[in-house]
Formats: structure tokens, C-alpha cells, sequence
């Protein structure tokens, strides 16, 4: 169930974005009279899931959902339709009209994808606020819950005042800002140092993808018990937060291996809150310095609702909003510029995270979250016209690319060689494709 509404949220994403990017490329063209043969979400080779002729354009639904197109007549695109473009120019194709309007043509699903984002983050902002935990609301430093973490010389405990010198808002921009960076400024025991990042950093945290590397320290809260758990036994529940280990008080749950490992094949007193009750129980430790429990790792807004964390919270008014999606929109994006540079650096390793559609899927939540939706359906929007622009011959980057050429030039590019560059683009995008979703599935082994 969980990977069908994932599904059925990137699917309905996906269909937003590209119906509304195909549609800044056929507004405009309609408006300079060029001729519009197909209005296609999702691609058709050999047949339609739908289709309706409507005036001079066919509109519909493909069966194959990776993207969709609009088929502008006189035009050089991935339908390669030659014969056409043997026959004289006609005033209502695209190769008849003066070269700024077929540039507006072109740009437009790129523009419309950019102010799209801008839009979503700008209404979600207005619905919902922006609440997010400050790092400087980390007075204890975080908790390294991974190896990686220690590998890279990070420890418990520590703040992070700073990424290559510069300070960080919120707890959830501090990895992404690492993907850029040679060093994370901590403070650890009341000194400032520098940790730096190996040239193995992407790569590493690609390997171990399911490292969070840093979280919030959180209570030490039973979430269950392993089998034939000495705690269990004890009398232990589940929810109960353990305060105090044999009279040290424990404050967050990454304290609890290092008290208990002196009491290891012994037993220990163990304090905890149960509700608003306090309880002291005698329990066995293992010899591992273990009593057998899941610890309980509490969302974010769980974590304010203990009291261990305030989150801050933000709201804005219709007209503030504007501002503050534009604002966001630009940070987003400059975010993935600067991730996309990484992958075109072989030595980074960031290329081997490049990830399909399945990558994308997951981002999505496992139960319906609107917030989420809209939020991701924003980034994707924003991304989808970064890629859309980049100067590939099958892209809108590349139709621009050779637009700009002949309006520098005074001529068009060879109409052969723009046959052979869109053959050129298309291999290369179907290339990426099968890379991407091909790591996708080498995942799931």
C-alpha cells in the first residue's frame, strides 16, 4: 500500500508539471498563430490511452509516463517528421515565424516550471506556515547515529556552528550544505575546531545511503524490546523514558550505552517516567552492556511536544508569501545547481546517486501529506526546468541554443545537422534514462 501512494503522488505530480509545461509552449504558439498538431501528457508510440482531435490539435493521454509533448508543425523535434520540412514553410508553422517569437515559443515551458515553483512554495507558505528546527536550538550538539558519522570525525554531542565558515539556519540544511563544503565548523567542549571533508564525502554517504549522519538528541523512550529483553523482564513498558541509571541522570538516549557499560553482567537500577509517575526497577545488563530495547526516535515535532526542542514557526500573510516562495524557490534551486555540478565531477562520486524514477518516488511520503506534496511538486518543478534548459539538442535548452545561434549568426543552423544534433540529443537523454533507473533497480538488490 505504501508504494502504490507513493506512486500515485508522483504520478500526479509529474502530471501537473509536464501538462502545465507543455502548455507554456502551447499558449504561446497558439497566440503567434503557429499550428499545433498534438497536446500529449505522457508519450504515445504506437497508440494512446486517449486521444480527441479538437480544432487543428490532437489532445491526449500515452501510455508511456515519461514526460509528454507538444508537436508544433514546422518544427524539428523528437517526432522527426521530415517530409513535412521538406515542403515549403508555411505562414502557420513554427520555422515561418521571426525568430523571437519561436524563442518565446521554446522558453516558454521552462518559464512557466519557474514561476510554478515560485507559485506552490508561495501558497504552501501561506496554508502552512514555515516551521523548522533551528540549529541553534541544539544547545547539546547532535547525535551521530550512524558509523559515518565517527568516520568522519564527528562525535556525539557536537554543535555545528558552521559550514565552510558560514552559519546555518536550520538543523535540515546542515548535509546539504555539506555536499559543497571542505570543512564543518564544531564546537566540541567549549573549543571551536574544523572537521574536513574527505574528497570521498558524496561517495561515502551514497554507499550508505541510509545514513542520516546527525539527528536531534532525543529522550531515551522505550519504543519495544528485543526478544527475551532483560528490560522486558524487569517490568519496563513501552513509552516509559528512562531518566536515571543507577543515580546518573540521563538526559537523551545516546547517554545509556556508555553509563550501562559499567554495569555490564551485572544488574543496574534503572529510574523512568511512566506517564506522570516516576519508577525505579532492577535489571540485568547483558554482557554487550545491552538491556534489550528499540529506542524510540521521535519526529521532530514529537521531540517539541516531549519539551526537549522549540521549533520556530513562521507565518505570512497572501502578499507576504510572494516574497518568501521567491526567496525559498532561489535557495531550492540554487541547492540543486549546485548538487547537479558535483555529478558532472567524476571524482566526487555524486553521479553514482543519480537515481530514476523510483529515486524520485521515494521521496514522497508513505502516507498522504499534502504539505509534503505540494512542497516536493514545487522542487520538481523548479528542477524540471533547470534540466529543460540545459543546452542538449532533443531539450528546450537546445532548441534555444540553436535559436540563439541564428539570431547572432543572421541564419539558421544546416537543417541536417539540426536532424542530426535532435538523433544526437534524444540517444543521450535516453542514455541518462536508463542510467538513472538502472541505479534505481541495482538498489533494490
Amino acid at each position: 500500500m505504501e508504494i502504490l501512494i507513493k506512486a500515485l503522488q508522483l504520478i500526479l505530480s509529474l502530471s501537473i508539471l509536464v501538462v502545465l509545461h507543455e502548455l507554456g509552449h502551447f499558449l504561446p504558439a497558439k497566440y503567434f498563430k503557429t499550428k499545433v498538431e498534438k497536446f500529449y501528457l505522457f508519450f504515445d508510440p504506437w497508440f494512446s490511452i486517449f486521444k480527441k482531435k479538437v480544432g487543428e490539435t490532437e489532445y491526449g493521454v500515452g501510455w508511456l509516463p515519461l514526460g509528454g509533448y507538444v508537436k508544433i508543425a514546422g518544427m524539428i523535434d523528437e517526432s522527426m517528421d521530415k517530409e513535412q520540412m521538406k515542403k515549403p514553410p508555411q505562414d502557420w508553422e513554427f520555422r515561418a515565424k521571426p525568430a523571437w517569437q519561436r524563442l518565446i515559443i521554446m522558453t516558454g515551458g521552462v518559464i512557466v516550471n519557474l514561476l510554478l515553483g515560485v507559485f506552490i512554495y508561495s501558497m504552501t507558505l501561506y496554508a502552512y506556515g514555515d516551521k523548522f528546527l533551528s540549529n541553534k536550538n541544539l544547545v547539546d550538539g547532535v547525535w551521530c547515529v550512524d558509523k559515518l558519522s565517527s568516520e568522519l570525525g564527528f562525535s556525539t554531542g557536537d554543535k555545528i556552528i558552521g559550514v565552510d565558515g558560514e552559519s546555518v539556519e536550520r538543523f535540515s540544511s546542515i548535509v546539504e550544505k555539506m555536499l559543497v563544503a571542505e570543512v564543518v565548523n564544531v564546537e566540541r567542549d567549549g573549543k571551536t575546531i574544523e572537521v574536513k571533508l574527505p574528497a570521498d564525502f558524496i561517495e561515502r554517504l551514497i554507499e550508505n545511503e541510509k545514513s542520516m549522519l546527525f539527528y536531534p538528541r532525543v529522550p531515551a523512550i522505550i519504543s519495544s524490546f528485543i526478544e527475551n529483553s532483560n528490560c522486558e523482564a524487569a517490568g519496563l513498558a513501552p513509552l516509559d523514558q528512562i531518566i536515571e541509571i543507577e543515580g546518573l541522570p540521563i538526559k537523551y538516549h545516546d547517554q545509556v550505552a556508555g553509563v550501562l557499560s559499567n554495569y555490564a553482567d551485572s544488574y543496574a537500577s534503572i529510574k523512568v517516567l511512566r506517564g506522570n509517575e516516576e519508577l525505579v526497577l532492577n535489571t540485568k545488563v547483558s554482557e554487550s552492556g545491552t538491556i534489550g530495547f528499540y529506542p524510540a526516535l521521535l519526529s521532530l515535532n514529537q521531540l517539541e511536544e516531549y519539551g526537549v526542542y522549540k521549533m520556530t514557526s513562521k507565518s505570512y500573510t497572501l502578499l507576504g508569501s510572494f516574497p518568501a516562495g521567491l526567496n525559498k524557490a532561489a535557495i531550492k534551486l540554487g541547492g540543486y545547481i549546485d548538487q547537479f555540478k558535483l555529478i558532472l565531477n567524476p571524482d566526487s562520486g555524486a553521479y553514482k546517486g543519480v537515481g530514476g524514477f523510483g529515486a524520485i518516488g521515494s521521496l514522497f511520503p508513505a502516507q498522504w501529506d499534502w504539505e509534503r506534496f505540494w512542497n516536493l511538486t514545487a522542487f520538481l518543478s523548479l528542477m524540471l526546468a533547470f534540466l529543460n534548459i540545459l543546452p542538449i539538442p532533443a531539450l528546450d535548452g537546445g532548441h534555444v541554443a540553436f535559436l540563439l545561434y541564428e539570431i547572432v549568426v543572421g541564419k539558421p543552423a544546416p537543417e541536417k545537422f539540426m536532424e542530426y544534433a535532435q538523433v544526437v540529443g534524444m540517444l543521450i537523454l535516453l542514455a541518462l534514462v536508463l542510467y538513472a533507473n538502472g541505479n534505481d533497480i541495482i538498489k533494490l538488490f
